[in-house]
Order: C-alpha cells, then sequence, then structure tokens
C-alpha cells in the first residue's frame, strides 16, 4: 500500500488536479490530502525488492526489515543480493518464500534476463508479465511496482485490500469498477487519495459524504 504524504515532492500539475476534482469525492479529499506528482524511483530494482520484502507486513514492519537488508546488502545490489547466504536474509526478518523471489530477482538481473531498470520502456501489462514469472510476484506486487518504482500515473490494483475498503466507504452501492473507470488516465493518484482516506475518521468521511451532497443539490 502506497500513500503519499511526503511535502518535499513537486506537487500535483494542473492536468490530473482538475480531471480529478470532477469527481465530488476526490475533490474533497484533495482539499484534506494534497497530492505530489508521480514519478518514478531513483532505483526502480531497489524499489521493486523494498515491495517484496513489505508484503503482507505493517508499514512500520516492512521499513525496518527493508533497511536491514539495505544495509546489508550496499542498499540492495544485486551481487551482494545474489551472494549472501539465504539464511543470512532469513535472519533480517524475510521469510524463506521472500528470501527466494529476491534472491531469483538478483540473478536474474545480474543474468540479464531481467533488467528492472529498463522496464520503464515496456508498457504496462509487459511489466506486469516479465514480473510474475517470478515466484513470489503476483499481479498486485507488479501494480505496486508500476505505481511506486517506475511512476506510472494511470494504475489501479482491484487486488488492494485497502482500495476495496475506501471504494465501499466512499462510494457504497455503486459499480466500483464503473467510478475507477472514471479516474483514466490518472488511476494512480485515485489509488493515493484513497490509500490516504484510510486515515480518515467516521466523523470526518461525515463531512466528505455531506459536502458531496450540498454540491449535488447546488
Amino acid at each position: 500500500m502506497t500513500s503519499d504524504k511526503t511535502s518535499d515532492k513537486p506537487e500535483l500539475s494542473h492536468r490530473p488536479l482538475m480531471h480529478l476534482q470532477q469527481d465530488p469525492v476526490l475533490a474533497q479529499l484533495l482539499l484534506r490530502h494534497p497530492l505530489a506528482q508521480v514519478k518514478a524511483a531513483e532505483s526502480a530494482f531497489q524499489t521493486l525488492v523494498r515491495s517484496i520484502v513489505g508484503q503482507q507486513l505493517s508499514v512500520k514492519v516492512a521499513r525496518t526489515i527493508s533497511d536491514r537488508v539495505g544495509a546489508a546488502t550496499a542498499q540492495f545490489d544485486p551481487a551482494q543480493l545474489a551472494a549472501l547466504d539465504p539464511a543470512d536474509l532469513r535472519a533480517l526478518g524475510m521469510s524463506w518464500s521472500k528470501v527466494r523471489t529476491v534472491q531469483a530477482l538478483a540473478a536474474a538481473q545480474l543474468s540479464g534476463q531481467l533488467d528492472v531498470e529498463h522496464l520503464q520502456q515496456l508498457d504496462d501489462e509487459a511489466v506486469i508479465t516479465a514480473l510474475v514469472q517470478f515466484p513470489g510476484i503476483g499481479r498486485w506486487t507488479a501494480e505496486m511496482f508500476l505505481m511506486s518504482g517506475l511512476g506510472r500515473a494511470d494504475v489501479f490494483s482491484f487486488g488492494d485490500l485497502g482500495l476495496r475498503r475506501a471504494l465501499e466507504r466512499l462510494y457504497p452501492d455503486q459499480d466500483h469498477a464503473a467510478v475507477v473507470a472514471r479516474w483514466r488516465p490518472y488511476r494512480t493518484y485515485a489509488a493515493r487519495l484513497l490509500w490516504n482516506s484510510l486515515d480518515t475518521t467516521d466523523c470526518d468521511l461525515n463531512l466528505v459524504q455531506n459536502a458531496v451532497k450540498e454540491g449535488q443539490q447546488g
């Protein structure tokens, strides 16, 4: 799960902002949760490894384990990841399945079977296809990588529990696929707003819903 609360990132450009504001719910969320511009990570490989390490973990635990692995491997250097004894990676807090996935990715990166840094040249579905061939990487992980690693602006993961929860809270009794389709070509930004909305209390949620109703009546 990826949210956007970093103040030193560039502000959201005019075009996606105007598009998202056409949705009255997102317009209210934008007032409460300003977004930064989506951009690619400096190291796509490092971001991919971090996303695998963080699968099914809280943000805090994922960061702790990722930092340990990074410190032990010169910040996720593929050669060091591949050469490290699997038991040493396991001792840093990774599950055995994640150890196998990360070391398989590192070996593929070193052999040229996979060039993570050049996935940017492929379209979204081609990136997903290239990644899901590795055990331990499913569509959700690939979609998170598209968002945070490659900085793709139009990705939405229906496999993400947080996004599904946010849709249920904010758009009850609506066709969620149709709702999300209206956000193209800026679905990544909408996803970030939905993740941020999960921190919204029931009271704040009522304020959002009331503001939307007032706008519709006006």
